[in-house]
């Protein structure tokens, strides 16, 4: 998930109070803007979280890095003597649970490099506005931003923090605002109620994903393991949260990772079996029954759970096109985007999916699905591929 201006989801959703006195979570800033740097850095302070070091290139990130030990780090591709590229890798080698996240405009070029990115090991990617004013001014990318510090801060502290160690106790009465609190002690898993499996069920017509926040990477893997002799069967309609000109990029990675034809769809397109379709960044995705076979149907309206393309759009349209025929997964991301879709794919008897918390990069989809009882199964992700096979083929896992 990205943002800019002209990016969705426009806004998350509000940040969840939750207090720890635990130490707050650091955050060092690459750019090579000064006033970039300054900006956020500035957000960074009011949202209660540490400023780590400021670096105005790769080389000095990674000698602050050595410094102060940050938990995120918010790194610019385009840097000079040592652009962010080439800096990730030797960040990861110096602290391979470090949280980095990549920002660039949006453009081809930096989308294509954003996603090689997570595949080296970046949690996520952020869309920065094009000009020094539209950074100053969007409050969109500032809330994103400070989204993604507060959880993936939380995220390394987990990491870092064994079970039962010191700094779990309530906060004091000058902890950090709850827009931004210290990073959580670390929890058990989250209790959840599967779903009863379906008996006889109906062969899948279209297999749905749903993904956000380390999408990118879990769908690539996901697929791959699912096999192009299983995806060649159904349609695969997919949305992943991400802004315009990225989408296109991701469908064209997963053209590379499958062999299957892969792009963004196209008002009015017909589905057919063994292509990749990628709902449009800033565009909803969804399905229309016609005479000749389902074909995609694309609105600009507004945003749904805060997201435009969402999932929920896609999913309650397949519930009426599909009914029970069809296979869907609920991925990594943040927020709850995909419930609502799922419920209504429940309904209609087709059977729902989710990835568990231990392989996810942030459980706010699928662990929504999962506590709302609609997920006949929650499974890391290698068995995800596996059941999702079983159900496309027909054939038992």
């Amino acid at each position: 998930m990205a943002l800019s201006p002209a990016v969705v989801p426009l806004r998350s959703p509000p940040a969840q109070s939750t207090t720890s006195a635990a130490a707050p979570i650091r955050v060092l800033i690459a750019d090579d803007s000064a006033v970039v740097r300054g900006l956020v850095a500035r957000w960074i302070t009011e949202a209660g979280f540490e400023v780590a070091g400021t670096a105005s290139n790769g080389r000095i990130a990674l000698e602050m890095m050595a410094k102060h030990d940050p938990d995120v780090v918010l790194l610019d591709i385009e840097m000079p003597e040592l652009d962010g590229t080439t800096a990730l890798p030797r960040m990861l080698a110096m602290s391979p649970n470090l949280q980095v996240v990549m920002m660039s405009t949006l453009t081809t070029r930096n989308a294509d490099i954003s996603l090689k990115c997570l595949a080296l090991g970046a949690v996520d990617y952020l869309a920065k506005p094009e000009s020094n004013r539209g950074v100053t001014t969007s409050e969109t990318f500032r809330v994103e931003l400070i989204e993604r510090v507060r959880v993936f801060g939380a995220a390394r502290a987990r990491a870092r923090r064994p079970a039962g160690a010191p700094g779990t106790a309530p906060a004091p009465a000058h902890a950090a605002p709850a827009l931004a609190p210290a990073a959580p002690a670390p929890r058990p898993p989250t209790p959840f109620t599967l779903r009863p499996k379906v008996r006889n069920r109906t062969q899948p017509r279209a297999l749905l994903i749903g993904s956000s926040t380390g999408g990118p990477r879990a769908v690539g893997e996901m697929l791959e393991g699912i096999g192009a002799a299983a995806l060649r069967r159904v349609p695969v309609l997919i949305v992943q949260h991400m802004p315009p000109i990225f989408t296109a990029v991701f469908a064209e990675h997963l053209s590379t990772r499958t062999g299957l034809r892969a792009a963004e769809g196209k008002a009015d397109e017909r589905l057919e079996a063994g292509r990749i379709y990628v709902a449009p960044g800033g565009c909803h995705m969804g399905l229309v029954a016609g005479p000749n076979g389902p074909t995609i149907r694309l609105t600009d309206g507004p945003p749904v759970n805060f997201c435009r393309p969402a999932v929920d759009v896609l999913f309650k349209d397949a519930a009426v096109v599909f009914g029970a025929a069809t296979a869907t997964v609920i991925l990594t991301g943040m927020g709850s985007d995909g419930t609502n879709g799922a419920r209504a794919l429940t309904d209609a008897g087709g059977p729902v999916l989710a990835q568990d918390e231990a392989t996810s990069t942030v459980w706010g989809m699928p662990g929504s699905v999962a506590r709302a009882g609609l997920a006949e199964a929650v499974l890391p992700l290698p068995e995800l591929a596996t059941a999702l096979r079983a159900l496309i083929t027909g054939q038992p896992s």
